[in-house]
């Protein structure tokens, strides 16, 4: 069933979800808040799902964003939400696969490249989700991480900058991918669910054409005692004890 909930603690920006098809996830948000917008005309979020990174980003920058999203359905919440909050000339929703996208919205253009992408690889005897919107969102059925790199460096003017989350278990994946398309690793966060726990997810900030020059930036942790920390509380616009 859907439903139009804020987005976290935005009360002016709302965003349609629906718990049995897809909702936009802690990673995004996350991912959303690590995007530099600095000097960005031009915007383009690969596999956007319901619209929660481009509706974030219109809280940083007035620049031009697209979302493509390739499962109608969920294409179909994202756009009636950019129209709910009244953003269709800052935001263009595309129902397509993000796969030679560059052909339809155009080469070497954008400033920002960004991707939530599936996780975890795909194979027949993969543990897969009965849910058919949920395994298209969390493995690689429709698009490899590769295919998402290789797609952004067409995306991107040179020196543009490509930032995406991922699951530690898979960076020097990400690693050996981003060379081999001539991107220059920048920086590098690591997320943790608790103070004591191992990493598990990084994001990760690249530019076309350029020689990496790795920063390593201090930890995000998601939870202290059980409760988001206030780091995370203040992405989400959450007030302790709210």
């Amino acid at each position: 069933m859907e439903k139009i909930h804020e987005l976290l603690g935005y009360e002016n920006i709302k965003i349609i979800q629906n718990d049995d098809m897809f909702s936009f996830s802690l990673d995004s948000m996350l991912l959303a808040d690590f995007i530099d917008t600095k000097n960005c005309k031009n915007i383009i979020d690969l596999g956007c799902g319901n619209g929660a990174i481009p509706l974030f980003l219109t809280l940083k920058t007035k620049a031009n964003i697209i979302g493509i999203e390739i499962q109608e359905k969920v294409y179909d919440m994202a756009k009636r939400s950019v129209s709910l909050n009244g953003f269709d000339n800052q935001i263009t929703i595309i129902n397509d696969n993000l796969i030679d996208i560059y052909k339809k919205v155009g080469c070497n253009k954008f400033d920002v490249v960004s991707s939530n992408p599936p996780y975890f690889k795909y194979q027949k005897d993969s543990m897969i989700n009965k849910n058919d919107y949920l395994t298209i969102a969390r493995h690689e059925v429709k698009c490899t991480l590769s295919d998402i790199i290789k797609e952004a460096s067409k995306l991107l003017i040179d020196g543009g900058r490509f930032y995406m989350v991922h699951r530690v278990s898979r960076i020097s994946e990400v690693f050996k991918e981003l060379e081999a398309k001539n991107f220059g690793i920048r920086k590098i966060r690591f997320i943790y669910p608790k103070f004591d726990d191992e990493a598990m997810m990084f994001l990760v900030e690249a530019r076309l054409n350029k020689k990496s020059d790795i920063k390593i930036l201090k930890p995000l942790y998601v939870y202290e005692n059980n409760k988001y920390t206030k780091e995370v509380l203040d992405i989400f616009n959450f007030k302790i004890g709210g």
